[in-house]
């Protein structure tokens, strides 16, 4: 009996590519949109964001919420929100009149453009952001940049902390709940608060003392265990994605 290799899983192209490589793509272009006022350029770049995350990031129900709930419902609020306080005196015709108040739909068009403008923004965010880890991204500033090591490490600690607060303070509720400590929602916030930053404390002592066992800061520089390498395929991921934002703001 032969056995038949199984081809192994691809993974999702914006994985492959350098951390920094996905910030340096769409930094210029998130900068840029701060600045502009139609609804055309914000549009195209929510397009593009939409494309680049549904074709090269893992799909999964986190991305299908972001992209089909959370970010639509984000330009309808916002462009709802923004287009009540513009200045009636920007004309337009009127789309929903209440007495003496009028809804226009040049209102209309600023408070979208703006919620699109926000949008386009958070999307190209979400290129390095939904496909980044954290140690990948402080190796590749440490590494690329040169961000010295103590500092890049450290954050890394410290924000390593943050779901670990998730897990104690669930531990600190259930503990609570067995002993049937109840009160009201302050007295309860009280009772948590000190047990949890106790336990912060401790494991901030913890983290001291391994990183004082291994000699952390004590040389100028130091060796990695894994290297995140700039390859072509990022060089030619940003200047790709520089010269589509080009066209997009000459055209739109």
């Amino acid at each position: 009996m032969t056995a038949v290799p199984l081809a192994p899983a691809r993974t999702a192209f914006l994985l492959r590519l350098d951390p920094l490589a996905k910030i340096a793509a769409a930094l210029p272009a998130m900068i840029a949109l701060v600045f502009v006022r139609d609804l055309a350029t914000p549009g195209t770049f929510l397009v593009v964001a939409y494309v680049l995350l549904v074709c090269g990031a893992p799909l999964s129900a986190r991305l299908f919420v972001l992209l089909g709930a959370v970010v639509p419902l984000a330009v309808v609020v916002v462009g709802l929100g923004f287009a009540v306080w513009v200045d009636p005196s920007i004309g337009g015709h009127p789309v929903v009149r209440i007495g003496d108040w009028a809804l226009t739909d040049a209102a209309l068009s600023v408070g979208f453009a703006t919620g699109l403008r926000l949008a386009a923004i958070m999307t190209l965010a979400f290129l390095g952001g939904l496909t980044t880890g954290g140690t990948d991204l402080v190796r590749a500033l440490v590494q690329h940049l040169r961000v010295p090591y103590r500092i890049g490490y450290a954050a890394l600690a410290a924000i390593r902390f943050v779901p670990r607060f998730g897990r104690e303070l669930e531990v600190i509720r259930q503990a609570h709940r067995v002993r049937g400590v109840g009160g009201f929602a302050p007295t309860r916030w009280i009772r948590t608060v000190v047990p949890l930053l106790a336990g912060a404390i401790r494991h901030a002592e913890r983290v001291a003392l391994a990183m004082d066992a291994r000699a952390f800061g004590a040389h100028a520089d130091r060796t990695e265990r894994r290297v995140v390498p700039w390859r072509r395929r990022d060089t030619v991921f940003v200047l790709a994605f520089w010269l589509l934002s080009a066209a997009v703001f000459v055209v739109a």
